[in-house]
């Protein structure tokens, strides 16, 4: 059995980890909402750039499909894809990086497609090394709050490869941030882009020069700006996973903290109680020699 001295030394090591997970958790719920704010200011610019390629959509179905940007295009057979993983670079986050991982092989396995990998982040990026997928480029230490001139490199080797027709779809892979307790992988398919259905977007615009070269223009900052949304629905949920993660380890440390105390109590009064039978031993021996 474990000594005073032992029990004690093992509740302060407890209440040590303790705080440090706690102070982890607040960190987390700081970012997590620094994040949140980050990605709901970015809306209204995707929202309106997703607005014109709708009203653009009329555009894209009666052009002639050699004349649409290359972006548009979809290619006779699709042999090669390319996904773009977009993962967190620190650990404890909990189940976060295991699901996204278990997410990408499976989406590869399932594909039945050759595929060439753009990672986004180190725990993305080791997992693809060991399990020998070709891994193109990696992005490490994009940080918390990352430009969109950030991110920018990742989508150009995306829209680079598909238009030299190295690959012939590309997609992104990252977690979804749902709500605070709930972070979902998901899987969106980036290229060739797929134009939004008609919908009451539609607006009569005079677009100069005209409508192929606007829409020309338009999808590379499409593309850039759905990468850019998705990492910081990623880096959103990263934070809200390791806050949960930290918050379940200050709860276990606190319970594990209760009950080295009772044992603690426990031992102490067996202590107290043996050292009271020895003195009254003593003295019971004193007594009957005397």
């Amino acid at each position: 059995m474990a000594t005073l001295r032992q029990i004690r030394r093992r509740i302060r090591s407890i209440q040590s980890t303790a705080k440090i997970t706690r102070a982890m958790e607040l960190v987390a719920a700081s970012k997590m909402r620094r994040a949140q704010l980050t990605a709901l200011a970015a809306r209204p610019y995707a929202e309106k750039m997703r607005q014109l390629l709708g009203n653009l959509a009329e555009t894209i179905r009666q052009a002639d499909p050699e004349e649409l940007p290359q972006l548009l295009q979809s290619h006779e057979a699709v042999n090669i894809i390319e996904l773009i993983v977009i993962s967190p670079d620190r650990g404890l986050s909990g189940g976060l990086p295991t699901n996204l991982n278990r997410a990408t092989a499976q989406f590869i396995l399932q594909s039945g497609h050759s595929a060439r990998v753009v990672a986004a982040g180190r725990k993305g990026r080791d997992f693809l090394r060991r399990t020998g997928q070709n891994l193109v480029a990696e992005f490490i230490g994009l940080g918390d709050t990352p430009s969109f001139d950030d991110i920018r490199p990742i989508a150009q080797i995306a829209i680079q490869e598909f238009e030299e027709g190295l690959v012939d779809e590309v997609y992104l892979v990252y977690t979804d941030f749902v709500s605070t307790v709930v972070q979902a992988p998901r899987v969106l398919k980036l290229l060739p882009v797929e134009a939004p259905e008609e919908s009451s977007f539609a607006i009569d615009y005079i677009y100069e020069p005209n409508r192929l070269e606007v829409l020309a223009e338009l999808l590379p900052r499409y593309v850039e700006r759905q990468v850019y949304e998705a990492v910081l629905e990623a880096i959103a949920s990263e934070q809200s996973a390791r806050m949960v993660a930290m918050r379940n380890a200050t709860d276990a440390a606190n319970d594990m903290m209760k009950e080295l105390t009772l044992v603690y109590n426990k031992a102490r009064q067996e202590a107290i109680t043996r050292e009271l039978l020895d003195i009254a031993g003593g003295v019971e021996a004193l007594s009957a020699a005397s």
